[in-house]
This record gives structure tokens, C-alpha cells and sequence, in this order.
């Protein structure tokens, strides 16, 4: 049997860093959220698509998207539902009399999902304050000023989105034809946050990452690998179906749309010169996400 992978742990509980650790660690909240999702992807499919993606906000159904734009598969077997910054453009289920999630207790209602809106906007902008911490640590870790990121004018506003993953159980496919969760792909922008119900133990492919109760799963993206020239690599990773039905969260935090990013001075020398050109994030987003949706 395959070896499960052992990845660093980095525990960020020390006194000067005890307001991210208080982030990341509330473990009742991230149950809420993981139970609000449930409850919205076990809605019939004409009430779901009542929300169908706009903007890169709402629900996408199975196999709508394709994580690999190369892949010979008919698409992803998950279902998704993307939430962005919380002033603009989102999608929310029926919410009834709920007016000021951060002021207002949610209050018995008949309408689908009353306390829906109020637990993903909770959880929002407490992962939103985590990632920003955790991209200071980054800064340091290259030698950077702590508040690179956010003097580079990427912090202003971020384009970050939380997606809700459900990878519903079953046989998708004919016996020949390999149908994955999410098909091999890394991820776009800085870094993802992500968080899973605990699933099958086994290993099944390539290097199996076990869940840890309180501890997010950290992936580098794209365009932390474009801003570092290729010292800080993105990683590359894929879902596999295990029989049975998974939830986890994942957290994109890119940079505002009209940040410019560009290889770190620091990260280049004589031997290592700059590898890419500089780029609008938001172009550079906008492109990658055409090609898994297709438009």
C-alpha cells in the first residue's frame, strides 16, 4: 500500500499570531458551513439551477465544469457553489425577513435555507482575514516587507472567492472512461485555503492527503508561482471518486483585478531571470476561467 503523504504542519497558534490561529480554528463554524452546503446541494436540481452561475457567482451543476481543458472527459463529477466579495454580485437561496446578517439572528422562517446567507458571510470574512495573514507569512518567508501584498496594491480588492464542493457518490461512466471529482489542475491565483469531511482512509491515487480536524490544506496557485519566478511552485492536484458522497470547502484568494503581477525582484538573480511577463491579474483569470467553462 502506498505511503499516505505527511505535509508540514504549521502551527500558527504562537502568541503573535494568535488572531489567525483564532481564524482558522473555529471548527463549529466551519461545521455550520459544511452543513448549509448539504443542505443546498440536497435541493432538487430545478431549485438549484434557479441560481445557476452568473458572473462566476451561484451554482455550477455536474459536469459543467472541467478543471483539465485538455481532458477527453464529459467534465468534473462535483457540483459547486461560488461566493465572491460580499458587496456585489452574489446569489443567495431565499432568505425571508433576514436583512443584516452581522446585526440580525436568524429567525424561524419556512423559506428555503433561512440561516444560509448569514453562515457563508460569517465564514467569509473570517477566512477572507485568515488568507491575508497567512499571505504576510508568505511575504516574510521571501523576504519581503510583511505587508508586500498588500502595498503591491493586491489587498485592496481581492478577488476572493469561497466555493462549496459537493462530489455526489456513484458510477458516472462506462468501464473504460476515467471520470474524476476534479481532473489533475493547480490553482489559478495566490493561495487556496481548503477544507474536507473526513473521507476513506486508503490511499487511492498518486499522493493521498489525510484530513486533519482544525487544519486547513494550503495549495499554492499560479500566480504565486508567476509572482516568485517558479520559487514557490503551484501544486498540482485532482479528486478522485472514493464511492462515496464528500463535501469540502475551498478558499481562492487572488489578488484585485487590476493588480500587476510581475517576478519579485528579489526572487530573480543572474542565473534566475525573470520567467514571466508581467500580467493583469485580471485578465490572467478571466482567460483560465473561459477555459474550464468554456466561455
Amino acid at each position: 500500500m502506498e505511503q499516505v503523504l505527511k505535509l508540514p504542519i504549521l502551527d500558527l497558534s504562537s502568541p503573535d499570531r494568535s488572531s489567525i490561529a483564532n481564524c482558522l480554528r473555529q471548527e463549529e463554524l466551519i461545521e455550520q458551513v459544511l452543513d448549509e452546503s448539504s443542505k443546498f446541494f440536497s435541493l432538487p436540481l430545478e431549485e438549484k439551477m434557479k441560481l445557476l452561475r452568473k458572473g462566476y457567482r451561484g451554482y455550477t451543476p455536474l459536469f459543467a465544469e472541467k478543471s483539465d481543458p485538455q481532458s477527453t472527459s464529459k467534465g468534473d463529477s462535483k457540483e459547486s457553489y461560488s461566493i465572491g466579495p460580499l458587496e456585489n454580485m452574489n446569489q443567495w437561496p431565499s432568505q425571508g425577513t433576514l436583512v443584516n446578517v452581522f446585526h440580525i439572528p436568524c429567525k424561524s422562517s419556512t423559506e428555503i435555507l433561512p440561516c444560509w446567507r448569514a453562515t457563508m458571510e460569517s465564514f467569509y470574512s473570517k477566512i477572507l482575514s485568515a488568507g491575508k495573514r497567512l499571505l504576510s507569512l508568505v511575504a516574510l518567508a521571501l523576504n519581503l516587507n510583511e505587508d508586500f501584498f498588500e502595498t503591491t496594491g493586491a489587498l485592496d480588492r481581492p478577488t476572493a472567492v469561497l466555493r462549496l464542493l459537493h462530489y455526489p457518490a456513484g458510477e458516472f461512466g462506462s468501464s473504460d472512461e476515467e471520470i474524476l471529482g476534479a481532473s489533475a489542475h493547480s490553482d489559478y491565483g495566490m493561495v487556496t485555503l481548503l477544507i474536507c469531511r473526513e473521507k476513506s482512509k486508503q490511499p487511492l491515487v498518486w499522493e493521498d492527503v489525510p484530513h486533519i480536524n482544525g487544519a486547513f490544506i494550503v495549495n499554492i496557485g499560479d500566480m504565486m508561482e508567476r509572482w516568485t519566478n517558479c520559487l514557490l511552485r503551484s501544486t498540482l492536484h485532482r479528486v478522485i471518486p472514493c464511492g462515496q458522497e464528500r463535501y469540502s470547502l475551498a478558499f481562492f484568494l487572488d489578488p484585485n483585478e487590476d493588480c500587476v503581477v510581475e517576478c519579485i525582484e528579489s526572487c530573480c538573480n543572474e542565473s534566475s531571470t525573470p520567467r514571466f511577463p508581467p500580467i493583469r491579474s485580471g485578465d490572467y483569470l478571466k482567460e483560465r476561467l473561459r477555459l474550464i467553462w468554456g466561455s
